[in-house]
């Protein structure tokens, strides 16, 4: 059982992720959990910066504009594809991005660590802004300063063997309590990275759910002992709590 400051809602039984995007959209709910997760954020956010020739001004807040970076080997929404073509990869980067209308909407990346069930191995098998590395130390979350704007970086050498499945989760911070929704995003896009720098696979999103308050953009996964990525693309209407219990991950 994990200690983040989340209000207890009991296990739940957490499903594949392909079996979750088949659930209707369910109308937002209210909740505590998201309050409490994002007091554990720092002072820099990923969604807001200071003014710049970039930025645009809304509301009085600042909304930081990325350019999105060359997408060299784009695929579409439900394609897989084989990201061990060249032999086997010791770390990859899962490089994120994205754009966003709403000033309130503050963005950012979680990384569960799936087994062969579609569960976490354990309740801290995931990481984000408020557990930056998984406890066998394989996989860490970090804000990049550079091109894109959150990075999940796993090392393979270090992976539980437990982990067959890694899904890239798109969440807004307290989209339920200020009505935002990913109708307010766009630009999404995911790049996987070898440890050269080079592109191994990238999806960018062009469907964006007023109904969804999380997206599962991609994932990567082993298949006949190779690592593929899917491009997913779907979503949820719940926040990080929300999937916290999807995924299988008790919380006190």
């Amino acid at each position: 059982m994990i200690s983040v400051p989340m209000k207890s809602s009991g296990a739940v039984n957490s499903q594949t992720v392909m079996a979750i995007n088949q659930q209707n959209i369910q109308g937002p709910k209210t909740s505590q959990n998201v309050k409490s997760l994002n007091y554990m954020k720092s002072n820099q956010s990923s969604g807001v910066t200071a003014p710049s020739p970039n930025n645009t001004s809304i509301s009085n807040h600042t909304i930081s504009i990325k350019t999105i970076p060359a997408l060299i080997n784009p695929v579409q929404k439900g394609q897989k594809i084989a990201i061990e073509n060249q032999g086997k990869l010791s770390k990859v980067y899962a490089k994120l991005g994205w754009n966003v209308t709403n000033s309130n909407c503050d963005v950012d990346v979680s990384a569960f660590m799936l087994n062969n069930s579609g569960w976490v191995i354990g309740d801290s098998w995931f990481v984000f802004y408020g557990q930056e590395t998984s406890p066998d130390n394989s996989t860490h979350f970090s804000i990049d300063n550079g091109q894109d704007r959150e990075v999940i970086t796993i090392d393979f050498n270090k992976l539980n063997s437990n982990v067959s499945k890694i899904v890239f989760v798109l969440t807004i911070n307290e989209a339920l309590e200020k009505h935002l929704n990913f109708s307010m995003l766009n630009d999404a896009y995911i790049r996987i990275m070898n440890d050269s720098n080079q592109e191994l696979v990238s999806f960018k999103m062009d469907e964006y759910y007023s109904n969804v308050t999380s997206m599962m953009i991609g994932e990567i996964y082993q298949h006949n002992g190779a690592w593929k990525f899917a491009a997913i693309g779907n979503g949820v209407a719940k926040d990080l709590a929300g999937l916290c219990e999807y995924y299988g991950v008790q919380v006190i």
